[in-house]
């Protein structure tokens, strides 16, 4: 059974995750808009793959037989200078939503709460993943500078993500 406090934090996490696939759906705007479609197909998948981070853990709360809370999100930003300057903001913005997921683990440690524990290892795992592919993506585009035609190949490359 999960506790009132586990479920009332869970559901602060699934409104962050939700405020992440605007985050990412913004990004993938603007990316548009400059032109970058590549890079606006890699922000509008990661979009995508905040809003199922959500629905699990939505599902997650209702399976324990507690209410998902939906609350108000602030706007998130809409401009970026380039797409550097987006994967930087992803990165910074993935470290939060680490620690957030840490905590929710720690939580789960500390009322024995082992259902929790089990389901947060899934997002743990998957937080590795969010902050390598943000990383790849700045070294890769760190290298290429301010080369138009690198940055034109490095969207192409961008443009290539698959679902996962």
């Amino acid at each position: 059974m999960i506790s009132k406090k586990m479920a009332q934090e869970i559901n602060a996490q699934i409104n962050r995750e939700f405020f992440s696939a605007f985050l990412y759906l913004a990004m993938a705007n603007d990316a548009a808009d400059k032109g970058f479609n590549g890079t606006a197909k890699w922000m509008t998948l990661q979009f995508e793959e905040e809003q199922e981070h959500a629905l699990k853990f939505s599902k997650y709360l209702q399976d324990q037989g507690e209410k998902v809370l939906l609350g108000a999100m602030d706007a998130p930003q809409t401009e970026w200078s380039g797409i550097l300057e987006m994967f930087q903001d992803a990165l910074l913005h993935e470290k939060k939503v680490t620690a957030w997921i840490n905590d929710l683990y720690t939580l789960a440690l500390e009322e024995k709460d082992y259902a929790t524990q089990s389901m947060l290892k899934w997002f743990i795992d998957e937080q590795v993943e969010e902050e390598a592919n943000c990383n790849e993506a700045i070294a890769a585009l760190e290298m290429v500078g301010k080369s138009a035609n690198g940055l034109f190949m490095m969207d192409r490359q961008l443009g290539k993500r698959k679902e996962d």
